[in-house]
């Protein structure tokens, strides 16, 4: 980035107003959709923007920059605009998730960082949608700190696993930052620190009464583990102790089996409240397929396959330029990347993304990329088709239909106009999200495809231009 700015310095072209688009080309772990995740990093990242007196120095040393250039830098500041899609929002491939409109030289220098936030966000916030969906409303918690790419990822990874519908994190510093639930149970070397694993429980239930949650794998689930947690419950009872957020974690064996066993003997000692919660290397399949079994399980604790997207380690999105500021007009000219694989062929020009809704039952139809200042009328008949296979056509018939555009604006001529909700609101707005798309596009295989389709004055300036490559070469 930083050599490509020195040329468009040098140049004398680094004032030119241009517009990129951040989006991406396939959901991640075959999955029918995608949740936008990432924006307030991306917006404190913009904010703070510049060089520190040791970046200046560092960057001349190297060598490869001109003083120039190096003064123009000590200076710098984010100027342009730049639109965005909400954290929360149910996305697909293809639709601008954000749109940065600025001198080539900012705009240039945002793409590394923009995508390593909302890649990595929006990864995450993908993989917990799918847990979550598996998990059939139990409540999920994130357990993947300690296996995670690094601090950082941890952190900001469990953030994005809350907003993706992860009930709370064992991470407390996501909390701290967040203000998001932090809960926690004991580890096995807690059981083995002790003589023996009743004097264990016990200990445990003395210090945590309202937060019980024992581990009772540790030696022998059926034979030891579930027993003496019953009777340390038991205990707690006959001291008058009210029994709540109680129960028992199961991390290794047959958790189907163990599971069901396990609740067998919980119910027969008058214990059917107890949460039977579960870990060990669980992902949406495996969630999926204990639930398929009738597994006992109503809680579950989800680690690295959720914080490492472990199927799908990276969301593939990318940075392209779409325009360019003619500054005799006033208008800006479309650009296109061309490529013999027709994915990698991105659609040109100042763009918007409509949301195109059933009015009967709010479900997403399709998404429909426009041009900035194309206008829409629900009240009027709209034909959609399939960029590719332009035989395919949707008519939607006057009144019902309604329509919403995606993209908000988040920096104007350089300043922040947009304040990142809690992220407990996010999560609630993510939920909602969700509930617009069909059962069929939940699945976790095979899932149906949503459409997102090209406006018509989109489509036929993205032909002029690939007609106009073949004509001119």
């Amino acid at each position: 980035e930083l050599t490509m700015m020195q040329g468009y310095f040098e140049t004398g072209s680094y004032k030119k107003q241009v517009v990129f688009d951040l989006f991406y080309r396939k959901n991640p772990s075959g999955n029918g959709y995608a949740i936008a995740a990432g924006l307030q990093q991306a917006i404190e990242y913009i904010r703070n923007l510049r060089f520190t007196e040791d970046d200046i120095a560092y960057l001349e040393g190297l060598g490869l920059f001109s003083a120039d250039f190096i003064d123009y830098l000590k200076d710098f500041r984010f100027t342009g605009e730049i639109y965005a899609i909400p954290e929360g929002t149910v996305v697909f491939p293809h639709e601008p998730l954000m749109r940065v409109k600025a001198p080539i030289v900012e705009a240039q220098l945002v793409e590394t960082a923009l995508l390593n936030i909302i890649n990595h966000q929006s990864l995450i916030a993908t993989k917990a949608a799918r847990v979550v969906w598996a998990a059939q409303g139990d409540p999920v918690m994130e357990f993947g700190l300690r296996r995670a790419q690094g601090p950082d990822a941890g952190t900001l990874g469990a953030r994005a696993t809350v907003i993706g519908g992860c009930w709370g994190t064992s991470n407390v510093l996501t909390g701290k930052l967040y203000e998001i639930p932090v809960k926690g149970t004991h580890s096995h070397s807690w059981v083995m620190s002790f003589p023996d694993e009743l004097t264990a429980f016990r200990e445990y239930a003395r210090l945590f009464p309202d937060a019980c949650l024992l581990l009772v794998d540790t030696y022998n689930t059926l034979e030891s583990g579930v027993p003496n947690a019953i009777k340390v419950f038991k205990e707690m009872q006959a001291k008058g102790i009210e029994l709540k957020n109680y129960g028992i974690r199961l991390d290794s064996g047959d958790l189907a089996y163990l599971s069901k066993q396990a609740k067998k003997m919980l119910d027969e000692a008058g214990f059917s409240d107890a949460v039977i919660s579960a870990s060990n290397d669980l992902d949406e399949t495996l969630i999926n397929s204990l639930k398929m079994q009738g597994a006992a399980i109503n809680s579950w604790g989800v680690g690295t396959n959720l914080i490492t997207s472990k199927d799908c380690p990276s969301f593939g999105g990318v940075y392209k330029l779409a325009a360019i500021l003619d500054k005799n007009t006033g208008k800006f000219i479309p650009k296109i990347k061309l490529s013999e694989n027709a994915e990698k062929i991105t659609n040109p020009g100042n763009k918007t993304i409509r949301r195109i809704y059933d009015k009967e039952n709010g479900k997403i139809i399709a998404d429909l990329i426009c041009l900035v200042d194309e206008i829409y009328d629900p009240d009027r008949s709209l034909l959609l088709f399939d960029p590719i296979e332009t035989w395919k056509k949707t008519h939607l018939a006057p009144g019902s239909y309604t329509m919403r555009e995606l993209m908000i604006p988040v920096f104007q001529n350089g300043k922040r106009v947009y304040d990142s909700p809690e992220v407990m609101d996010i999560q609630k707005y993510c939920k909602q999200e969700m509930s617009t798309l069909w059962e069929e596009s939940l699945r976790l295989e095979f899932p149906h495809r949503v459409h997102v389709d090209l406006s018509n004055e989109l489509w036929h300036m993205k032909n002029q231009l690939l007609d106009s490559y073949h004509y001119n070469r």
